[in-house]
């Protein structure tokens, strides 16, 4: 049975290869293989393991139980294979808070290492980043609660980062930003983005207000969330503009000292309460145009509060690191 975990809010199922196989599901053996050969499998595991059960789905839930699938791993010790399935079946690159919970999960088996760092390879059918995508994970405690710090390496900024076309350049505390005029003519206040790769892709929305951030229910209304899904999403779903492979949008706005706000629409699955990677992006983000400096920031989220470590070195980011929970629902 696929265990479900929390993390901040964002719920994911995981569930070993040989479990989806049991269930007759075509997972190829290899993780690489599985990701190059998703459509063969992926629904079907999503259906599989993230429906809910017929007349279970409370009023107003969303359409799926968890936030996605985790699909591994596909070896007894480290490096450890995975999967991230989205709950359309795609495959994301990275999730901070999948990763914290897929931690979790190696934990509870025994195979997570209590006193190093470990290797997490993320497959996917992305063309233009890597695959797998590598992340160190070691276990630790921040203000003496558990969890694990995930290693996100040097963050990328800009159009090419993220592989965007047909966006403006405008400048906000003499820093170069996007202007995406699809998001802005969803709203005059978002005009000023930060496009940023951490892994995934993310568009992060910089705005001077909190009334500037839409709220999980807004993003869940039909237009607005029609518009943020063909910009979010890509093709057929979306419309695959600015990026063809999709992107996850962020909103932000400085809360003082080193805390910043901000809400998250992913592509694939769409509002959520809380994205491990979305945080860092945001945290990434607002050191770029002057609100926070580096060291440890804070990205306040519907779901919780996300711990972000930025480096600095020579007046650029070298490294960032997200700290995660996680705990086991069912």
């Amino acid at each position: 049975m696929a265990r479900m975990y929390d993390a901040r809010g964002n719920i994911y199922r995981v569930a070993a290869p040989e479990e989806l196989r049991l269930q007759g599901i075509a997972l190829p053996d290899q993780a690489r293989d599985a990701a190059q050969n998703r459509e063969a499998w992926a629904l079907a595991a999503i259906e599989a393991c993230c429906a809910w059960a017929p007349g279970t789905q409370p009023p107003g839930a969303k359409e799926h139980r968890s936030d996605g699938l985790l699909v591994g791993p596909f070896q007894a010790s480290p490096p450890f294979d995975l999967l991230i399935v989205n709950t359309d079946g795609t495959l994301a690159e990275r999730s901070g808070n999948g990763l914290t919970i897929f931690s979790q999960a190696l934990s509870d088996l025994g195979l997570l290492p209590t006193d190093e760092a470990c290797v997490l390879r993320v497959h996917h059918d992305k063309a233009d980043v890597v695959s797998p995508g590598e992340t160190s994970v070691k276990a630790a405690q921040v203000e003496g609660v558990q969890g694990f710090w995930l290693d996100l390496g040097q963050p990328g900024f800009g159009p090419a980062a993220v592989s965007a076309v047909g966006v403006e350049t405008v400048v906000m505390n003499g820093r170069e930003l996007s202007h995406v005029q699809s998001l802005a003519a969803l709203n005059g206040a978002w005009s000023r983005s930060q496009l940023a790769r951490v892994g995934n892709p993310h568009c992060v929305t910089l705005v001077d207000r909190v009334e500037d951030l839409p709220s999980n229910e807004q993003m869940r209304e039909p237009v607005l969330g029609e518009g943020l899904t063909r910009i979010a999403y890509a093709m057929p779903t979306g419309a695959g503009r600015p990026c063809p492979a999709g992107i996850n949008l962020q909103w932000a706005t400085y809360d003082g000292g080193q805390r910043v706000i901000a809400r998250v629409f992913e592509r694939g699955e769409g509002p959520t309460a809380s994205s491990g990677t979305s945080a860092t992006a945001v945290a990434c983000s607002a050191w770029r145009v002057g609100w926070v400096k580096a060291g440890e920031v804070k990205v306040v989220m519907p779901g919780g509060t996300a711990p972000i470590l930025l480096e600095e070195e020579q007046g650029a980011l070298s490294r960032v690191s997200l700290f995660g929970t996680a705990k086991l629902v069912s």
